[in-house]
């Protein structure tokens, strides 16, 4: 089925050229990430970040998201986090700021006044990230590379202001272009453009990974069983994955009739879906960068140290504060974006009901106690997903190709983008790639139209 499902996506004309559009946006992409940015040593990058990745940090974190860029200081180095972090703020904002909330109420104009707030809040961020990084690289002087080459690198070969004008510059151009490539993805292409670049950017770093493995197999430094066994691990939770992020709480609604001019409607019962991950992937990223915050900032607040040692001295602390950090992230995260007394309202204004449940305050207290019941679930599968792959890396002595973070947005993205790509395919009477499941779903949206 699946096999006559993507031969169907390359019959639609549209869909195939939304398809390869999408490719080769994300080619124009990966391209840049090879171009570094003026006035930097790329090896040396290149052997500071390599320490990076085994002593943590927040580097760590933007080179996730930037897909490998700040290895060699690209000018996509900021990648298109700051585009997040404004979405982020703008969505925080709109809960305590009457006037952005009345424009999420507003419809397509509404969104698109939001948007264009979102893309000013991006240019300001990568503004002031840009001279963070600048003056971040700047300090760090000369990269020991005994391993490398046995001598020492500098990263900044001459810092002066004119390095860092030029480096602020060229990173919040490549991030702008980033969000412009973004935006014609979501628009003319197949998928979300933004999470399409996140998620192009973390499979790219796979194949390395696997490379590593297989040498390390090879030369015998790890077991071949390890390496099977972390393999079939690793699939197993992406199954996982998928099937929480698929799963729903399904509140039952009740319509009553109605009158339209002379005709009678029959009521209609539908249901209220609510995701069991209701907080996405944003609670895990926020703890990541809490805890990297440390050893980030560690040279200038010598304070932190101790608090960086007592994370790093035991894996069971540090993942101790990491679950207590995505439980707290997702309660918070899931109140601010997500509140009942908006959805009784809306409910009660179309006419539905929850049976069982008087429509008003009841409704709005009984959706909130499912929610919390279900924010648990979730906030306890977020932590098992993070935790468990360096767990079980450390016990195999294996190193893990990403993190659970990374892993969560890899299946998130990829089921949006199969859920679009199913949608054109059910609306033009093909089969989607869930089988012969496309046609009833039309008899049933035929019946709720």
């Amino acid at each position: 089925m699946a096999l006559n499902a993507i031969t169907n996506v390359f019959r639609i004309a549209e869909l195939r050229s939304r398809l390869l559009y999408s490719l080769a946006l994300l080619g124009i992409y990966r391209l840049g990430i090879f171009i570094n940015t003026p006035g930097v040593n790329r090896a040396a990058m290149n052997d500071f970040m390599a320490t990076q990745r085994k002593s943590g940090g927040l580097a760590n974190l933007f080179n996730l998201f930037s897909g490998g860029a700040l290895d060699q200081m690209s000018i996509f180095g900021l990648g298109i986090m700051p585009y997040v972090s404004s979405s982020i703020i703008m969505q925080l904002l709109a809960v305590v700021v009457p006037s952005l909330e009345r424009l999420q109420k507003e419809g397509a104009a509404g969104r698109q006044k939001i948007n264009q707030y979102t893309r000013y809040g991006t240019i300001v961020l990568s503004i002031v990230q840009g001279i963070g990084i600048s003056r971040w690289i700047a300090s760090l002087g000369r990269v020991s590379a005994n391993e490398a080459g046995g001598f020492d690198k500098i990263v900044v070969p001459k810092d002066d202001f004119w390095f860092t004008f030029m480096t602020v510059i060229t990173l919040t151009a490549g991030t702008a272009f980033i969000m412009w490539l973004g935006e014609r993805i979501t628009e003319n292409g197949i998928g979300n453009g933004i999470s399409l670049i996140i998620f192009a950017g973390i499979v790219a770093r796979l194949p390395p990974s696997a490379k590593q493995l297989y040498d390390l197999a090879s030369q015998e430094v790890v077991n071949v069983g390890s390496v099977v066994g972390l393999t079939v691990f690793m699939l197993a939770i992406i199954a996982v994955v998928v099937y929480i992020e698929r799963g729903m709480r399904r509140l039952p609604v009740q319509y009553a009739k109605r009158m339209a001019g002379q005709r009678m409607f029959a009521g209609q019962a539908t249901y209220f879906p609510m995701k069991v991950n209701t907080s996405g992937v944003i609670p895990p990223i926020f703890a990541g960068a809490l805890l990297s915050f440390p050893a980030t900032v560690g040279n200038w607040l010598p304070f932190l140290h101790g608090v960086q040692r007592g994370l790093q001295g035991s894996a069971w602390i540090y993942n101790g504060v990491f679950v207590l950090l995505i439980v707290f992230f997702s309660y918070f995260y899931t109140s601010l974006t997500f509140r009942p007394d908006d959805v009784a309202d809306n409910i009660k204004k179309q006419g539905g009901y929850i049976p069982g449940i008087r429509p008003g305050r009841q409704t709005a207290d009984f959706i909130e106690r499912v929610l919390n019941r279900i924010t648990f679930g979730g906030a306890v599968y977020l932590a098992v997903i993070c935790v468990i792959p360096s767990i079980i890396s450390n016990l195999m002595g294996v190193q893990f190709p990403f993190g659970g973070t990374a892993l969560l947005i890899v299946v998130g993205v990829a089921l949006d983008t199969v859920q679009q790509i199913e949608g054109h395919l059910i609306s033009r009477n093909y089969e989607g790639f869930a089988g012969p499941r496309g046609p009833k779903i039309r008899g049933r949206l035929k019946v709720m139209a």
